[in-house]
Formats: structure tokens, C-alpha cells, sequence
């Protein structure tokens, strides 16, 4: 099998692929990142009880659009019989892949056991996944921590077994449950489990992939078959395709120019508000703001203003001072 295959799906040499981001990965935000470059996106996690209430969100986050393909749904849960009925309940939306969460270190979810909670159950992480690939015709993929704490990093073993129960490909994101997202990634282990000679499936390493630099060395170094990008992504969907000019030519693409960056943030927030309405597209695009305009002198009082203005018709005004400052810098 080609390492660059998800089932029958083709991801070409060194897939990038977007991670699933709580209020992030949603699909004005993939929107960007598929234009700029990205191979394989996984939308934001959804619950198995949700999807089963008929939640409005959980609900909500199964739409997905052609132009997006391949994409991938990702749930969560603790219960084998609701994540099967999820499984179902998602193949019905008709994405390429169905991916499980086993990688959300979050109290609410984690202490749950779901998400990375099922590190420490690790003959139930197998079993629900083994279920859940006998309920669908889709692919299955899993994204996963090294382990629970340090004491617990069976990552091998783990990847191993979820194999044999007939996972398409394993994302492994470098820490433990414990380290949350601090301290560095450990990419070490994520190493191990792409060199050992029995696994057959693609392996893509997340965390801490921050520049087309730490890509290729993550690439040269560790012989992953494709990285996840998470956090480099929020604000700044240009990572993507800086990343594919890097390893095609050994040059850094410039950065995009002060007009993109404008032009990116602005179409993002009317996406947003149409995806979701006034209120809360405005509140889920303040996160982005900060990377939009990162490093760019005199900045702050526009940053304020973004993060803190909260109708529609305000922020296109901040959007048209921006646009005049610029063409005042350039003057």
C-alpha cells in the first residue's frame, strides 16, 4: 500500500492535513486552508450524544461541501453502543473518512473518558474502535496522545493493535494527556511507531509544526508520512501553502502581503457570520485576529478594536481604517 493512501483515497507525497480544532476547523476556516494548500481536513470534534439528541450543533458541524474533499468527520464519546450509532449517523453525511478522537486532553471531555481519556483503557479503546470500523464502509482514522501521563506512553503497542482492528491511518499528536499542550512534543515516539515494520498504515505526526522549516525537518528526521497542523493554522491558513513551496524548492515563500492578510481576515469574519450569525461569528473569529496581523507594527489599536467590537457593520468600519492605515504606511 501507498503511505500517501487512506483507503482508496490519494493524498499525494506528504500530505499536510488540518487538525480538528474545537470553534476552529469549521468550515469558513476550511475554506481558507483548502485554498492555501491543505490535503486532508478533519472537522471540529462532534459528540456521539449530541449527534444522537439531534443537538443543533453536533448536528450542525456534519456539513461539509464538495470542494472541501477529502474530508474527514471526527467524534467523540465513552459509550461503544452511542459511538456506533454515531458512526452511522455520520456516514449518512457522506464525508470521505469517519476519525476518532482519542486525543482531547480536556477536562470535560478527557475526565469523561473520551477523548484522551481512553488512554487509560486501553482494551476499550481498541474494542470501540474495532466496532466502529464493523459499522461503516468508511475509512476509520484515529487521532491520539502518546499516552496519559508519562507513565503511560504505549503508543506502539496502541498503534499496533488499532491497526489490526482495521484503522486506515493514525494521526499521533507528540505529548501525553498530562502535558496538555505544554512543554515540547515528543516526536520521538511517533518515530518508533512509523519504523516499526508492522505497520502498514500511514503515520502523521502533530505538534509543534510552526514553520515550513520544523516540517521538513519533521519529515527528514522522523520519516512521518505526512504532518497534522493545528495551532499554525489559526489566523495564518497561508502556513499551508508556505510549507509545499518549502519542500518543492528549499525556499521561503515570502509571507502574504499586508493587503491579503486584510482581505483573508475580512472574507473569513462574513463566512463566519453567515456560517453561524452575528453573535457568534464574531465571537469565534476574535481568536484568529492576532495571527492575521502578527508583527505588524503600530497594529494594537486595530487588534483592540477587533477583539472587543461586536456588530457586523462596526468591524467592516475597523476593516476600511485598516485599508487606510495601510495605504498611509505605504504613502
Amino acid at each position: 500500500m501507498s503511505l500517501s493512501k487512506i483507503g482508496n483515497i490519494e493524498l499525494g507525497d506528504f500530505p499536510l492535513l488540518l487538525a480538528p480544532m474545537e470553534d476552529v476547523s469549521d468550515p469558513p476556516f476550511r475554506a481558507l486552508c483548502k485554498r492555501y494548500g491543505a490535503d486532508l481536513m478533519y472537522t471540529e470534534f462532534i459528540s456521539s450524544e449530541g449527534l444522537i439528541r439531534d443537538a443543533v450543533k453536533s448536528r450542525q458541524k456534519l456539513d461539509i461541501f464538495e470542494y472541501e474533499r477529502p474530508i474527514g468527520i471526527q467524534i467523540f464519546g465513552n459509550e461503544i453502543e452511542s459511538m456506533k450509532k454515531a458512526t452511522e449517523l455520520t456516514e449518512a453525511a457522506k464525508p470521505d473518512i469517519i476519525d476518532i478522537n482519542y486525543g482531547c486532553p480536556v477536562k470535560k471531555v478527557a475526565c469523561k473518558g473520551a477523548g484522551a481519556g481512553i488512554l487509560q483503557d486501553i482494551p476499550k479503546m481498541v474494542e470501540m474502535t474495532a466496532e466502529i470500523v464493523k459499522s461503516t464502509h468508511l475509512p476509520v482514522t484515529v487521532k491520539t496522545r502518546l499516552g496519559w501521563d508519562d507513565n503511560t506512553k504505549y503508543i506502539v503497542e496502541v498503534a499496533e493493535r488499532l491497526q489490526d482492528v482495521g484503522i486506515k491511518a493514525i494521526s499521533i499528536h507528540g505529548r501525553t494527556r498530562k502535558q496538555m499542550y505544554k512543554g515540547e512534543a515528543d516526536w520521538s515516539l511517533i518515530a518508533e511507531v512509523k519504523n516499526n515494520p508492522r505497520m502498514q498504515i500511514p503515520i502523521f505526526g502533530n505538534g509543534d509544526v510552526f514553520s515550513p522549516e520544523i516540517a521538513v525537518e519533521k519529515k527528514r528526521k522522523y520519516g512521518v508520512d505526512g504532518v497534522m497542523i493545528g495551532r499554525a493554522s489559526i489566523g495564518y491558513p497561508w502556513i499551508f501553502r508556505e510549507i509545499k513551496h518549502y519542500i518543492k524548492t528549499g525556499e521561503k515563500l515570502a509571507p502574504p502581503t499586508f493587503e491579503e492578510r486584510i482581505a483573508a481576515a475580512e472574507e473569513h469574519l462574513d463566512m463566519s457570520i453567515r456560517w453561524k450569525g452575528e453573535k457568534l461569528g464574531i465571537l469565534e473569529m476574535r481568536r484568529h485576529y492576532t495571527n492575521y496581523f502578527k508583527g505588524i507594527p503600530h497594529f494594537k489599536p486595530f487588534r483592540m478594536e477587533l477583539v472587543t467590537l461586536d456588530t457586523h457593520v462596526a468591524l467592516k468600519e475597523t476593516f476600511e481604517k485598516i485599508r487606510s492605515f495601510k495605504a498611509h504606511q505605504v504613502a
